[in-house]
C-alpha cells in the first residue's frame, strides 16, 4: 500500500466518522418532535416496508444484533412496534411497526423533506446529490467486499 493510499484511507475514515456524527445529530433533531430518538427511527424505518427479525435489521444496518434488540424491546414497550411470530424461525420473532410507530415516523416527513431539499441545493442539485449517494454506496460495497475477502483469507498472508 502506498503512502498516498494510506492517507486517502485515513481521510476517508475520518470523513465518514464525522459524517456519521453529523447525521446522528441531524437525525436526533428530526426525530425528537415525533417522540423518537435517531436509533428508534432507524429501527422503525427498517421495518416499515415489512416485518423483519432483529438479526435481519442489524445486518441491513451494519450494527450489532444486541443494540437492535435493545431498541426493539423499547419500541415494543412504548407501543411503537410489536413482535410477531416468524414462520421461518420459531424463536426469532419478527418486529413490525404498530400504527402508532408508523404515525411517529410519518411526523418526521416534513423535516426530512426540508433537510433533503437543503442538502440537494447545497450539493449543487439533485444530480449531484444522486452522485454523492452512488459514491457512498460504492464505498460501502467495496469495503464489504474487501472485508469479506480479508476474513476468508488466511491470517498469515504475505
Amino acid at each position: 500500500m502506498s503512502r498516498e493510499q494510506q492517507d486517502a484511507l485515513s481521510r476517508t475514515a475520518l470523513g465518514v466518522f464525522r459524517l456519521n456524527g453529523q447525521f446522528l445529530a441531524a437525525s436526533e433533531r428530526l426525530a425528537e418532535p415525533a417522540g423518537l430518538t435517531a436509533a428508534w427511527w432507524q429501527v422503525l424505518g427498517a421495518v416499515l416496508p415489512g416485518p423483519l427479525p432483529v438479526a435481519g435489521i442489524a445486518r441491513a444496518m451494519g450494527i450489532t444484533r444486541q443494540s437492535v434488540q435493545r431498541v426493539a424491546d423499547l419500541l415494543v414497550r412504548e407501543g411503537l412496534a410489536a413482535y410477531e411470530p416468524n414462520p421461518a424461525h420459531r424463536r426469532a420473532k419478527l418486529l413490525a411497526p404498530t400504527e402508532a410507530g408508523r404515525a411517529a415516523v410519518h411526523r418526521i416527513d416534513p423535516g426530512h423533506a426540508e433537510l433533503a431539499a437543503l442538502l440537494a441545493r447545497e450539493l449543487g442539485g439533485q444530480e449531484a446529490f444522486d452522485e454523492t449517494v452512488r459514491v457512498l454506496e460504492r464505498l460501502s460495497s467495496a469495503l464489504e467486499t474487501v472485508s469479506a475477502s480479508h476474513e476468508a483469507a488466511p491470517a498469515d498472508r504475505e
